[in-house]
């Protein structure tokens, strides 16, 4: 298969990314290969297709059990043979996949870098045809990097221990020029193809508040997100878990995740968040690296952490699914005190000298200084940010807090289409109470008699609370894109058409003290009714097969769905995300859906 088919077929896109193509031709004409691409760019995408068309395995080197298994869950999904070794499998697990790796049933094998030097996988290894190994995470490899692991040093003695040398690729999100120097020597990449993309992520909208009281602060923004997925992010382990006992208290849907916690317990605290059984995960740096949710809205760091690098990588893990999302750093200057407490008292390295690790407190302090800057006095965070990392943004990028003052700018865009459509669909007879009633899901008696809860808005923003809803309708009867009659009755105003027609992006500016949630990205013509009952469902089919929702479709997919509304296979392979193995796994099922809901009959196989 050529590398179009097997993106098609196994992952449902028709296109790459910018910089995927490019990276996957180097590495079918085997050479080297070194990727800056930013989360959410596809990086797995660049290793996984070369190596399903490469003959022999592809050995993956992961630093996070949590990343092996989110990576694996999803090939299984897409119908590639591949499998995890580390320590969470069971003597028997173990045992079946080394016996089935020696008989070449895998294409692609995740493995952690300590398991290298492990002499039974090294002699694994000289059993099977090995085409590639690829490093995820490369960054960690370098000192000079925010994340050193020295485990990751082994991974260039692993490479010339072969009988053969097979195709070396690396990735990482985060690398300055001097880490991906360090990256390509200590992996021993030989003339690796490089590709940076750039860095910039402008579904992200980034905030720095410097609030009296953080605790209320982020009570505050948990309200306005309440019902969609997050991380809150602290530096210490102490913080971590008074902000969880804080906030289970109160009622919050909140788990959390730090290094001091026993394995079994981080283990099943982050399935509660990556299943969407809890809708926010408070943790430390420990948690993160490489998790694969697409569906994370927000980001909120109530420490600032220490340098930029980390910020980047932390804050990226929202929006990877292509939907608008937040970044919102608490600042305060105890947090500068905090972070050079950490530089001065590190964990020791053993395998460092004094003048290394002076050095390393040097750069640390460097960095720390320059991530203040960006807490205190940059003009525009993005751009700060993007020239970090030796990019050269042109202009501001007003879409920051930097750029838009003490406040932000939101996107209400689905919040204005569902309302909009609701008072159209009562043919504007309605009053905000009714409307509220309506889109909440109220099944009051006047809802009932007026078969109100038949219209296609009836309970599409079911997760969003009443206040909110009744916020949003003064917002739009203040700025004239709604207006209310003598009797209280609402009606569309022609200033709301643009948004509710032509799909017209509303944003809003908010002081801190008055922000809205965060929307998800829209389509134009989407049905909202649908989209719900495709949620439903994928979440459901989740639960049975214990995997995450966002594995089966994305929420952009979804999104695509509810748009196209695609009845048969042929329409249905037509959405991006959606691929033949998918199709046939859980496609007939949502197009049963969707007949049903259109009245249409079933016809799945065309």
């Amino acid at each position: 298969m050529d590398k179009k088919s097997v993106l098609k077929e196994y992952f449902g896109y028709f296109t790459f990314r910018e910089g995927q193509e490019e990276l996957i031709d180097a590495i079918l004409q085997n050479k080297d290969a070194l990727g800056i691409m930013p989360t959410g760019a596809g990086k797995s995408v660049c290793f996984q297709v070369p190596a399903l068309i490469f003959p022999g395995v592809t050995i993956v080197v992961s630093p996070l059990v949590s990343l092996m298994k989110d990576q694996v869950n999803s090939l299984l999904q897409c119908g590639i043979k591949a499998a995890f070794i580390n320590a969470t499998l069971t003597e028997k697990q173990h045992e079946l996949v080394m016996e089935r790796a020696a008989r070449g049933a895998y294409k692609i094998i995740y493995v952690a870098p300590e398991r290298l030097q492990n002499k039974e996988f090294i002699s694994l290894c000289g059993k099977m045809d090995i085409s590639m190994v690829c490093v995820d995470e490369a960054h960690c490899v370098s000192h000079w990097g925010h994340d050193f692991r020295p485990s990751y040093l082994n991974i260039k003695s692993f490479i010339e221990s072969l009988s053969k040398r097979p195709v070396v690729a690396a990735f990482t999100a985060t690398a300055t020029k001097r880490v991906r120097e360090d990256v390509a020597e200590l992996i021993g990449l030989q003339e690796p193809f490089e590709v940076v993309t750039g860095f910039d992520r402008p579904n992200l909208y980034f905030e720095v508040i410097k609030p009296k009281n953080k605790y209320v602060a982020l009570r505050r923004y948990l309200d306005l997100y309440s019902g969609r997925n997050g991380i809150v992010y602290c530096a210490s382990r102490r913080n971590t878990d008074e902000l969880y006992e804080k906030l289970s208290e109160e009622g919050y849907s909140v788990t959390k995740y730090h290094a001091g916690l026993p394995k079994s317990e981080r283990d099943f605290n982050q399935e509660l968040f990556i299943n969407d059984k809890k809708e926010v995960i408070i943790a430390t740096n420990a948690f993160g690296m490489g998790i694969d949710k697409s569906n994370v809205s927000f980001i909120v760091h109530y420490n600032m952490p220490g340098d930029i690098e980390s910020y980047y990588q932390e804050a990226g893990r929202a929006g990877r699914d292509g939907s608008d999302a937040d970044c919102v750093l608490l600042f305060s200057p105890s947090d500068i005190r905090l972070q050079k407490f950490f530089i001065e008292n590190p964990d020791d390295n053993s395998e460092m000298s004094d003048r290394e690790k002076e050095e390393i407190r040097a750069l640390r302090l460097e960095k720390l200084n320059k991530m203040v800057y960006y807490s205190t006095n940059a003009p525009c965070l993005r751009n700060y940010m993007l020239s970090y990392f030796g990019e050269r943004p042109k202009g501001r990028c007003q879409n920051c807090s930097g750029c838009n003052g003490s406040g932000t700018s939101v996107d209400i865009t689905l919040e204005a289409q569902k309302i909009f459509s609701c008072i159209k669909r009562v043919k504007e007879k309605e009053n905000k109470e009714v409307i509220v009633d309506i889109l909440k899901g109220n099944s009051t008696d006047y809802i009932v008699k007026n078969k109100l809860d038949k219209i296609k808005t009836f309970g599409t923003m079911s997760d969003v609370a009443e206040s909110q809803i009744e916020k949003h309708i003064r917002y739009f009867l203040d700025h004239s894109f709604i207006s209310e009659n003598p009797k209280g009755n609402l009606k569309v105003e022609d200033k709301a058409h643009a948004v509710l027609f032509k799909n017209k992006r509303l944003r809003r500016f908010l002081e801190k003290t008055d922000k809205y949630k965060t929307a998800e990205n829209p389509a134009s013509e989407v049905d909202l009714r649908l989209l719900t009952k495709l949620k439903i469902l994928r979440k459901d089919l989740a639960t049975k097969g214990s995997v995450p929702a966002f594995i089966i479709f994305t929420d952009a997919t979804l999104i695509a769905i509810a748009t196209i509304k695609p009845t048969n296979k042929q329409e249905f392979l037509k959405i991006a995300g959606v691929s033949e193995r998918k199709f046939d796994k859980y496609g007939p099922v949502f197009v049963k859906l969707i007949c049903e809901h259109c009245n249409k009959t079933v016809e799945i196989s065309k």
